[in-house]
């Protein structure tokens, strides 16, 4: 099935739901809606360098050390692996009708953010501080997990979508500030590729904001850019509770209730 065909099936599958069955597959862990034959599906599934969260799997070395191999072959190769184990994983859980956590084929990966500073913590997760390395190896990871026929053997998801790389105990409320320049030529490059060349399937967002804009529910980066610049169709899902966040940490409104209409309907995007 093509993205077309596929658009058309979740546009008639969703125009026979009601608003709490539209509600309820908005979560990560969305349940079973019997009888339109969806069944339950977690969302929720990481493949940094390996499927081992769900039993026993080939673990490769973190992201950062990938990155020092300077091999786009080999990080190809390895997400191919990556996808093959995860599908395989996918298969002998689905036929239990095991659908928890770690065990679907959306995968939350590869993590392109720019590492600029080890006090972040989470560094190891990505390629580096180059962006034309995290480019072209987050391009080569994504066309691995995902094949490049019709039918994708697993679902990428690039993040964190945008300029986030710390501080990490403070990334529920800080406020990234970058300039017009920075954002174009440092952070956003890696993310361009993996939407426009690596045909990422999903972009996540950042739990911070960048310029005041919380990340999962910005209109500059996520309509002006990411949907309007590069074309982008798949789905943006938002960091784990990162929603949340909006009235209790950003404070952009009072509460979940009074979010502007343009942010609330985003988030969800």
């Amino acid at each position: 099935m093509n993205r077309k065909e596929a658009r058309k099936r979740a546009e008639q599958l969703v125009a026979n739901m009601t608003l709490e069955e539209k509600a309820s597959q908005l979560r990560y862990d969305a349940p079973p809606i019997r009888r339109l034959n969806i069944p339950a599906y977690n969302w929720w599934n990481e493949a940094l360098h390996g499927v081992a969260r769900a039993g026993t799997a080939t673990s490769f070395p973190q992201a950062i050390g990938l990155a020092a191999a300077f091999d786009e072959d080999l990080v190809h190769e390895i997400a191919e692996v990556i996808a093959e184990e995860g599908r395989a994983k996918y298969n002998a859980f689905t036929k239990q009708d095991d659908r928890d956590i770690y065990k679907g084929l959306t995968f939350w990966s590869p993590n392109v953010n720019i590492f600029r500073d080890p006090r972040w913590g989470r560094g190891q997760e990505t390629y580096g501080e180059d962006p034309y390395l995290s480019s072209k190896l987050g391009v080569s990871y994504i066309k691995g997990l995902q094949g490049e026929k019709e039918t994708m053997k697993a679902a990428a998801c690039v993040k964190h979508f945008a300029v986030h790389s710390g501080p990490e105990a403070l990334r529920h409320e800080f406020n990234a500030e970058v300039s017009p320049k920075d954002l174009r030529e440092t952070y956003l490059p890696a993310f361009e590729a993996a939407v426009k060349e690596g045909k990422s399937e999903a972009v996540m967002g950042a739990y911070n904001r960048t310029n005041g804009e919380p990340c999962c529910a910005s209109k500059t980066l996520m309509q002006d850019i990411l949907r309007g610049e590069w074309g982008f169709e798949g789905h943006y899902v938002s960091d784990c509770w990162a929603i949340r966040d909006f009235h209790e940490r950003h404070l952009i409104s009072p509460d979940a209730k009074h979010l502007q209409p343009w942010q609330s309907m985003q988030a969800v995007i």
